[in-house]
């Protein structure tokens, strides 16, 4: 492809597991344009807010061209030299178990399949594991278990077809907005759809709930353990279906023996009335769906959780068909690719087992391999103690930020950064991650690279590139295979194309493989290079001359030895963990517009608008007991550490629980990197981290002076205890507080707004409260306000005045601090694809607008992705209130 000449290509989104088709069209000045693909059978066209935004994300400002080598400008030969030098001295002195690879859910399955191959068959380790393990690997663990192998059953459509939808731990509003957005057109069709939100929180999700069940910190198995009991006890179990196809059931129902009813409510913290609504529902609705993710992933009773789930849909026979079954979406483009391919340290490539030795003698006969790892590797939170007490002497981490995003994060990077040779491939050398490697390899971003991934529904779609590779930059399965050829591996990893791999990945899920393995996609195994660019959207399994399948155990067959299910016993589980001096519970997660540490949402300024800052949601029980106000700065701790967020006091939060999101990091926020506070406690068969049930204490941070400025520039250093970056139009947005005061504050607000001139001023002495701004031929270069409590202040006002040219005699105007007569005032930001503001959508409200419907027509705020719906609805029904009072 001539990637001059304007074109139009069919990719995917490199976001969350759903794998929406994304096309993105370049013109001839190489600006990209980008929107969903109405024939991906993933989306038909829907993307959400992040995947409407992507062509804001592919700047190379930031971007990592050139090998660099402690921290100076390399060239390939060298740098590829030196990392196959070191790998090759540590293994020799120290055994293959003294390296390791952290790779990511960002690599492409050629990428992914390759390092695999070099660590478990040619290394012969399976130190390998993935940043997969803290969001997908109890849902693998509880497959396994269940289903005798780590499959999905179902597939969208059944969303659509399901007369119930059990939402359990999942806030797909925002997290998969696209997948709720497919589940409220089913419900607007067929009102008497019902759906069900198991959360602790009340989240965007609640919009289309029929009933909430506000469930306490890991109390989900004593709530299904009772809804098993319920199942049993109302005769509305599939006795058939139990004997035909399942084994366990008589040992796991009697684990729900000892469960009663005041247990039940205490664990669960839910009413009983609420809980027997759920029930009945459950019982007396055949085409039922429990959709899961993280809130019940996230646990150290997480695979429980996920077998406590399977189980009631093994007993009730509801799985394999139209409308049913239990459904994981993964959080990740490649989560599903990388377990296809043993990117997890207890898993062997085409969804083989490490444990087992004919699959381990298959898998290295396939390789021709000289060896083959032959027990279990670190999990990512052992992995990273390994390299803190010194058993790791070499790492190498692809395509993620383990700083930001492993428990414990502290420790991780004191681990990091006193490993004797660290790897990173990154496209950016400025994650907090990066920033500690001695070797920086610039790796393809999106929109570069090509190869493929599988979504949540087991489809396996092409991601094509439409750009130039910048500068030195090279695909993942390049450098690996290039590292491999140095390490004395050439011959099996002399590939020259993708396709190659893909044809090869696909031949060892075939090999020796007569209907007892799950993932088989052998008919793609004789693709040539035009047929795998081609290549359309599938589900496996793809066998030779077999098109694949919607769903799985149609037939009551499972990978089991018997090929019958198992319903597995599962324990009660850990209750909640606060204690007199921690007395709440710390639950993080994700929110609308970011995703992951930012690296590519913080670059796009309308992702950044709508939470700008790293914030703590509070009950208004809980602020009035800490004494904290709606935006005071709070300060967060548990028995880690502590770290300082913005108040947001909101009843959608249970009392005597916080959430704080994970995506905030030492390149936008101060101390803000919320995985320092979560410790490394993990389920113990799956080893995923529980990220979501930290014992934590909040108190009120009182500084002398707050702080707001807009900024043309970015800001290379940024003063005081707090502080906070954004993107926004034209230029940054900062948020800060500063403990002691400085003596001179004209020269600190010189000095912060990049100007040696002196700027305007205004001073109020008795309030203390200042403003100054600062301009460059008639364009505003900087504003700084200034107050003694957090400073009120339109943003988005301020923000619009970078773009604001204003002549000398009008210059003070921007110092009252908000828009003049006339001038509208758009508010926060609610719909980020198209920038709609709260007060413009109040606006419309007041006028008569009072449907989601109608406020779209109105402004088009909520007819894309659709994820600020519910707050669109928030703002009608406040104005309405308002209107009656």
């Amino acid at each position: 492809m001539d990637m001059r000449a304007p074109r139009s290509v069919q990719t995917t989104c490199p976001y969350c597991g759903v794998g929406c088709g994304v096309i993105a069209e370049v013109g001839t000045s190489g600006d990209v344009n980008v929107r969903g693909d109405p024939d991906h059978p993933a989306n038909f066209g829907r993307l959400c807010s992040k995947g409407s935004a992507l062509a804001e994300t592919i700047g190379l400002e930031d971007r990592l061209l050139y090998p660099e080598i402690f921290g100076a400008r390399s060239d390939w030969n060298t740098a590829l030299d030196l990392v196959a030098a070191k790998f090759n001295d540590a293994i020799r002195e120290h055994g293959p178990d003294s390296v390791a690879f952290y790779v990511s859910g960002q690599l492409l399955t050629e990428d992914y399949y390759v390092v695999n191959k070099l660590m478990k068959g040619f290394i012969g380790s399976a130190n390998i594991d993935t940043n997969s393990r803290l969001c997908m690997a109890s849902s693998v663990a509880g497959h396994r278990r269940a289903f005798g192998s780590d499959t999905v059953p179902g597939c969208y459509e059944d969303l659509e077809l399901a007369d119930l939808i059990v939402l359990a731990g999942s806030n797909l509003a925002w997290c998969h907005p696209v997948l709720y957005q497919r589940i409220a057109a089913a419900k607007e069709k067929r009102p008497e759809m019902k759906v069900v939100l198991i959360d602790p929180r009340r989240t965007a999700t609640a919009d289309i709930a029929d009933v909430h069940l506000p469930i306490r910190p890991d109390g989900d198995v004593p709530l299904f353990l009772g809804l098993l009991r319920h199942l049993s006890l109302n005769r509305a179990i599939d006795a058939h279906y139990i004997a035909q196809h399942t084994t366990g059931f008589d040992v796991a129902l009697s684990a729900t023996g000892a469960l009663d009813i005041y247990t039940l409510v205490s664990r669960t913290g839910i009413p009983l009335p609420t809980l027997e609504e759920f029930y009945r529902l459950f019982a007396a609705t055949e085409r039922t769906v429990t959709i899961y993710s993280q809130g019940v992933n996230q646990s150290s009773s997480g695979t429980d959780k996920v077998n406590a789930i399977i189980n009631c849909h093994l007993a009730t026979g509801r799985i394999g068909r139209p409308g049913m079954g239990p459904f994981s979406v993964t959080g990740q483009p490649n989560a599903m690719g990388g377990r296809e391919v043993g990117g997890l340290a207890n898993m062997l490539a085409a969804h083989m087992a490490i444990e087992n030795a004919e699959d381990r003698d298959r898998v290295q006969r396939f390789w021709n391999a000289p060896t083959i790892a032959t027990k279990p590797g670190l999990k990512a939170v052992d992995m990273f103690r390994a390299v803190a007490d010194g058993r790791i002497k070499a790492l190498w981490i692809m395509a993620t930020n383990p700083v930001v995003s492993m428990p414990e994060a502290g420790a991780v990077k004191d681990a990091i950064s006193a490993c004797p040779f660290v790897v990173a491939s990154d496209v950016t050398a400025e994650t907090d991650t990066a920033r500690l490697a001695h070797v920086l390899l610039p790796a393809l971003a999106w929109g570069e690279k090509s190869g493929t991934v599988t979504n949540s529904e087991r489809r396996i779609s092409r991601q094509r590139s439409f750009l130039r590779a910048p500068g030195g930059a090279r695909p993942d399965w390049w450098i690996v295979s290039e590292i491999a050829k140095r390490m004395g591996h050439g011959e099996a990893f002399a590939y020259i194309d993708p396709s190659e791999i893909f044809a090869e990945h696909a031949a060892l899920s075939a090999f020796e493989n007569e209907g007892t393995r799950d993932f088989d996609i052998g008919g793609c195994a004789t693709l040539d290079p035009a047929a795998y660019d081609d290549l359309a959207p599938f589900q496996w399994p793809r066998r030779a001359g077999f098109k694949g399948a919607e769903r799985l155990f149609s037939d009551g067959r499972y990978f089991t030895p018997d090929r019958k299910a198992r319903i597995v016993p599962v324990a009660l589980g850990a209750a909640e963990t606060a204690t007199p001096g921690f007395p709440l519970t710390l639950n993080t997660g994700r929110v609308r517009d970011h995703w992951h540490t930012m690296t590519r949402t913080g670059k796009s300024q309308r992702l950044s608008q709508h939470y700008a800052e790293p914030f703590v949601e509070i009950h208004p029980d809980d602020a009035e007991r800490f004494r904290i106000g709606d935006a005071d700065l709070v300060r967060v701790s548990t028995g880690l550490g502590a770290m300082l967020a913005r108040a947001l006091v909101t009843p959608r939060q249970q009392p005597c629980s916080i959430f704080v999101p994970m995506h905030w990091n030492d390149q936008f926020a101060s101390g803000a990197r919320v995985d320092c506070l979560v410790p490394g406690v993990t389920d113990a068969i799956s080893g995923q981290p529980a990220s979501k049930n930290s014992p934590a204490r909040i108190e009120r941070f009182v500084a002398a002076t707050y702080g707001f400025a807009v900024l043309r520039h970015k800001p290379e250093r940024i003063p005081g205890e707090y502080w906070a970056i954004a993107k926004c139009n034209g230029g940054w947005r900062v948020e800060m507080a500063l403990a002691d005061d400085p003596a001179d504050w004209s020269s600190f607000a010189r000095k912060f707004l990049g100007r040696s001139s002196e700027p305007i001023v205004y001073r109020d002495v008795q309030t203390r409260r200042m403003r100054f701004a600062a301009y460059d031929n008639g364009h505003l270069t900087g504003m700084l306000f200034l107050a003694p409590e957090p400073v009120a202040v339109s943003r988005e006002w301020a923000i619009s005045q970078l773009a604001v040219e204003a002549p000398i005699g009008r210059r003070n105007a921007v110092l009252a601090g908000g828009p003049g007569a006339g001038v509208v005032d758009r508010g926060a930001t609610v719909c980020a694809c198209f920038g709609i503001g709260a007060i413009e959508i109040a606006s419309v409200v007041k006028k008569g607008c009072r449907t989601v419907t109608a406020v779209g027509e109105a402004t088009q705020a909520g007819t894309n992705c659709g994820s600020c719906r519910p707050e669109i609805k928030r703002i009608i029904h406040e104005n309405a209130l308002a209107k009656v009072g």
